[in-house]
């Protein structure tokens, strides 16, 4: 089968459906690619570097458009250049494969069942393990968070990280990061790397282990409800909860620099979760880049695809996040169609088939030969299994009870070890006992040290006590100067190992502790 690859046509969209090296994985699934002439030159993807793995470059889009699979970035639309729509152009039974947005375009899902097509919508990929590697939603949304802080700092008019210079203090930038999905996630790790006091909120709180894990505060709202969806998304929170939320945030835009909100619910309009009034809170030189833009905004303010100045706030707007890295979003978006194009042909003999049986390609598949199949039936999930011919469930057998009560148990075990010790202290040298104290406490101290570390430090900790175990070096001192020559070469040697490892673990111990600090 043919693939074909078509110039995207959007306003602004640079990306495009496949790259050079991703065509010749194609290629290799037994497909044969062709592409449009300057498809991929928004992405910095010459021709000639297509035409160099094999790929047919063609110049007329009439005659890209007959092939039997069509990889596209955005859903076709009206062609300016041609006058027509691009659906106009594919041949009856293709099958596309891109973003299409079933929910938003019904009629884009019309055209294609009028077509008799096959449509497999990238936006609907099921979030389930299997279907990670296809999971396009999740590769943009990387892009998008990390892009995000970028513009943030663009905007921003000063450094995100503290410094100290002979000029005066920096302080760091502070950053909320409102929603701790995939691009929110992003955003904490790229501001957090630009030397930013990073804080993030979200309704899931099962998300505030990765906001932590990141080096960010995670911002609680005061008020018990569970946010989590279907699929690992946001729900549509309660009044009450939303009501606490706003409070919340309020709060927090007053104290921040920069905001980057990635609220969005499937299917429905970005909620509204920073009103004007915060925003004329804020202070002057403020920044929010909203990620939910394109379906309305989380901002009262913004303005989709356009950067506006509201109360001394620079509320950024951009709909085109992932296209403005398109090479990197390019490459991701293109591997996430291979891996398309591998489960629906896995013989690797160059032959897509659609099997609705897959509940992956299931959920995926939008239209199947000209009939309409979203929304997909629900997921099944593993449910335990039913007694066979009416017979009685099994029931598990009651927990023993313990011999003991768990005060009692604990009280006998202090009591044993009392005689345990009681035992050895009359059995051993007194110069033993004096040393075994010593030990005893100090596993006592050094527990309690570890126990209050917190758990970002814990690798510099490992170094420095690297470092500091390297007192065995004074067992070498001592014992250099024993007669014969063996002990003096063996003792000398240790001498010279124990140096390097103190001197390298105090060394590795200031490079890593230089990581975490942060100027006032």
């Amino acid at each position: 089968m043919r693939i074909g690859v078509p110039q995207e046509i959007h306003a602004g969209e640079r990306r495009v459906a496949t790259t050079p090296e991703v065509a010749a994985k194609l290629q290799k699934l037994g497909f044969t690619v062709a592409i449009q002439s300057g498809a991929g030159v928004g992405a910095d993807f010459s021709d000639e570097a297509y035409r160099g793995v094999g790929v047919e470059i063609i110049d007329d889009a009439r005659t890209l458009w007959t092939a039997d699979i069509i990889l596209k970035v955005r859903g076709p639309e009206a062609h300016p250049a041609l006058g027509c729509h691009e659906l106009d152009l594919m041949r009856e039974g293709a099958l596309l494969i891109s973003f299409i947005w079933p929910a938003q375009n019904a009629d884009l899902m019309e055209r294609l069942a009028a077509r008799h097509a096959t449509a497999i919508a990238m936006d609907s990929v099921p979030r389930i393990s299997r279907a990670q590697k296809l999971d396009a939603l999740s590769s943009m949304a990387n892009i998008a968070g990390y892009r995000a802080v970028i513009e943030a700092a663009q905007n921003f008019g000063r450094f995100f990280t503290g410094q100290v210079t002979a000029a005066g203090k920096v302080p760091p930038a502070k950053v909320l990061v409102i929603g701790a999905g995939v691009a929110g996630l992003a955003a904490i790790g790229a501001a957090n790397g630009l030397g930013a006091i990073v804080r993030a909120m979200d309704t899931r709180p099962e998300v505030k282990e990765q906001v932590k894990s990141l080096g960010a505060e995670y911002v609680e709202v005061n008020y018990q409800e569970e946010g989590g969806g279907v699929g690992g998304y946001a729900k549509t929170m309660s009044e009450g909860y939303q009501k606490a939320q706003r409070e919340t945030t309020a709060k927090q835009c007053m104290e921040v620099d920069v905001v980057i909100t990635t609220a969005l619910i499937p299917g429905k309009p970005a909620p509204k979760l920073i009103t004007a009034g915060m925003v004329e809170a804020m202070q002057e030189g403020s920044v929010i880049v909203d990620l939910a833009a394109e379906q309305g905004g989380n901002c009262e303010l913004t303005v989709p695809g356009q950067v506006v100045k509201r109360h001394g706030v620079s509320i950024v707007g951009f709909v085109d996040l992932p296209s403005r890295m398109a090479r990197q979003s390019s490459q991701l978006y293109a591997t996430n169609l291979l891996r398309v194009l591998e489960e629906l042909s896995p013989k690797k003999d160059g032959v897509a088939t659609v099997n609705m049986d897959d509940e992956m390609i299931r959920g995926a598949t939008v239209v199947n030969a000209g009939m309409i199949t979203w929304p997909p039936p629900p997921l099944k999930v593993s449910v335990a299994s039913t007694p066979v011919n009416g017979a009685a469930p099994l029931v598990p057998p009651p927990p023993k009870k313990p011999w003991l009560p768990a005060r009692a148990r604990t009280a006998l075990w202090c009591v044993l070890a009392g005689f345990a010790l009681y035992g050895l202290g009359s059995a051993a040298p007194p110069a033993f006992m004096s040393h075994f104290m010593v030990f005893v406490l100090a596993c006592f101290v050094g527990y309690m040290v570890i126990w209050n570390v917190t758990p970002a430090l814990h690798t510099p900790l490992m170094s420095v006590t690297n470092a500091i175990s390297s007192i065995i070096a004074i067992g070498a001192l001592i014992q250099i100067s024993a007669p014969g020559m063996l002990l003096t070469l063996l003792t000398g040697f240790a001498l010279i190992l124990t140096s390097i490892n103190m001197a390298g673990g105090f060394a590795v111990t200031q490079r890593m502790l230089r990581m975490f600090r942060r100027s006032e």
